[in-house]
């Protein structure tokens, strides 16, 4: 009886120890890779958004955020979909930029490769031209366009990202032609954008919206006006009819245990009713909408889809 009681007694302590393992997460710092430059739209939303998941988080988390640009965003997304599923390395994700690397190219990832956290932002593409271009309608663009197939280069953040949808839907829309310049980010497209070295921009409108005096803003891809720019109007009104933009979010490896699913899950869960979170985000132009978990997965496969659809209609190079 004694000896049963022994192992009882060390069986309890085990199962306790691995209670208590549990509440400490996280023990150590949570590294957050983001695939693209610092200062573009999903750099901002992770660092914006960092301090409000480590309060929720609580018992001293910290997350620290790792710009890892690069072939579209391919390289970071790749680095957390390979990452150990410890809730150590989480990392951001766009829509439908990341599916339209498994369609575009060689991934070494594919859906079934993250745990999904949560969406946060939902980010509309608006349509931009630099000052010197004398473009500053979208007539004046598409007219201009359809003169001289080719000639206006288009700056963006990356091939196969929403921005990249964006102009196929308009040029398959108005029958036009532009001329990709891509970027290894949104903040080096608008950099070289502003400086005349392209000629237009497809962008999301919390990457412009503090730079509306060097750029025209010509309309925005929304079916209705953005309150982050009411003056702005949408490109439906002016006879194009395109909507689109970029979502993005958080994931982890795939295989990530429950108990670290179920206390991200619940850090994720009150940032849609923070009042200050929502402020934080309305200070950076970033329109949120909060998808979490299985919605969160299942968004993407609907956006998979589209990505494919997109390719096997309009080839390009």
């Amino acid at each position: 009886m004694h000896k049963l009681f022994q192992k009882s007694a060390l069986v309890g302590a085990f199962v306790l120890a691995a209670g208590a393992a549990v509440a400490e997460y996280p023990e150590k710092p949570i590294e957050v890779i983001v695939g693209y430059s610092a200062g573009g739209g999903t750099d901002v939303m992770a660092r914006t958004a960092a301090p409000f998941i480590e309060k929720y988080l609580g018992d001293g988390a910290s997350l620290v955020v790792k710009n890892v640009p690069g072939a579209s965003g391919q390289i970071g997304v790749t680095e957390v979909a390979n990452a150990d599923p410890d809730g150590y390395t989480l990392g951001t994700f766009n829509l439908p930029g990341m599916m339209a690397r498994t369609i575009d190219r060689e991934a070494d990832y594919d859906r079934e490769s993250f745990t999904y956290l949560a969406n946060v932002v939902n980010d509309p593409n608006v349509i931009v031209t630099a000052k010197s271009s004398g473009l500053d309608t979208m007539d004046k663009l598409i007219a201009a366009a359809k003169a001289d197939p080719g000639a206006i280069t288009v700056g963006m953040s990356s091939l196969g990202g929403d921005d990249h949808f964006m102009l196929i839907k308009l040029e398959g829309l108005t029958e036009s032609e532009f001329t990709i310049v891509p970027f290894k980010g949104s903040a080096p497209a608008r950099t070289a954008l502003m400086g005349g070295h392209v000629a237009m921009g497809i962008l999301n409108i919390s990457e412009v919206a503090s730079f509306q005096e060097e750029l025209n803003v010509l309309g925005v891809a929304t079916p209705e006006r953005s309150d982050f720019a009411p003056d702005l109007p949408t490109l439906q009104e002016q006879g194009y009819d395109v909507v689109n933009g970029s979502m993005r979010g958080f994931v982890a490896p795939a295989g990530l245990p429950d108990d670290v699913v179920a206390k991200l899950d619940a850090a994720f869960a009150q940032l849609a009713s923070d009042p200050d979170f929502l402020q934080a985000m309305k200070d950076t132009a970033n329109p949120v909408e909060v998808v979490r978990g299985d919605e969160f997965k299942a968004l993407t496969s609907e956006l998979y889809d589209l990505a494919n659809q997109v390719w096997q209609e309009t080839p390009w190079n």
